[in-house]
């Protein structure tokens, strides 16, 4: 028996199948989850055609969680599937060109307010709108990249996962009383197509490897996927507000 047997997992995020979110919903369902994943606008096609190289067959939601008719209309929309979750998964993540690349100076506001939106303040809209699903508890699981120090050319991306880290623990506080648990898994770099995005990324391999003391490898998300699976069973039950790094030690380690 695995260790999400009988649980309704939601996961947002999944685009192609090197990334973290794909790798979380596969092993989900070989953990006994039944999964439901959410996409929206034109990448819906992509995430349907992907949906069909899962173990089993998963039912594609329409969420832009900068949407709030989409987040009012959540609930009802899972529940023509699933009576009830049991965990949610959120991989959302988009900064516009201009808040990366080493533009940090000159980024206009409107940029970085689409950062931190689309970055940081859905994990707590997305929580709050599957929040009347969680009968007597669950646990939502954000990705993350560590944002304790500043990166090359992350910018303000870098700033939205920081706001995404504080908003993780305000969370925690406020549906703890409600047995939600609310954690991250902070992830080393993995070669997906949101890092495709990201100027300068290539910088991050090179680095990556000869500073962490754990070998490391920019293709392989199945580490990362493995923690999130694990914060969405039980074998958590107590630990909430909480970073997990997968990142090899690095997070660790001085220069």
């Amino acid at each position: 028996m695995g260790i999400l047997q009988g649980k309704n997992i939601l996961v947002t995020g999944v685009l192609t199948d090197s990334s973290i979110a794909f790798h979380i919903a596969k092993l989900a369902q070989e953990e006994g989850a039944t999964v439901l994943l959410s996409s929206y606008g034109r990448v819906m096609s992509l995430t349907t055609r992907i949906a069909g190289r899962l173990p089993q067959s998963a039912p594609v939601i329409e969420l832009d969680v900068t949407n709030q008719d989409h987040l009012d209309a959540l609930a009802e929309r899972i529940k023509e599937h699933v009576p009830h979750l049991d965990g949610v998964v959120h991989s959302i993540g988009f900064a516009p060109e201009a808040a990366l690349g080493g533009n940090f100076l000159n980024t206009a506001w409107e940029d970085v307010a689409t950062a931190v939106h689309v970055s940081a303040y859905s994990l707590k809209s997305l929580t709050m709108a599957t929040r009347p699903l969680f009968n007597g508890g669950g646990s939502v699981v954000g990705l993350d990249f560590d944002a304790t120090v500043a990166w090359p050319k992350y910018d303000w991306m870098g700033v939205a996962k920081a706001a995404l880290e504080s908003t993780s623990r305000y969370l925690a506080r406020d549906l703890g009383g409600e047995n939600i648990r609310i954690n991250l898994v902070a992830a080393g770099p993995i070669r997906t197509m949101a890092a495709k995005s990201i100027p300068g990324f290539d910088e991050f391999e090179k680095v990556w490897n000869e500073r962490s003391p754990l070998e490391w490898d920019v293709t392989d998300p199945v580490p990362a996927a493995k923690a999130a699976v694990a914060l969405l069973s039980d074998w958590f039950p107590k630990t909430t507000a909480e970073i997990i790094h997968v990142d090899g030690g690095l997070h660790a380690m001085g220069a």
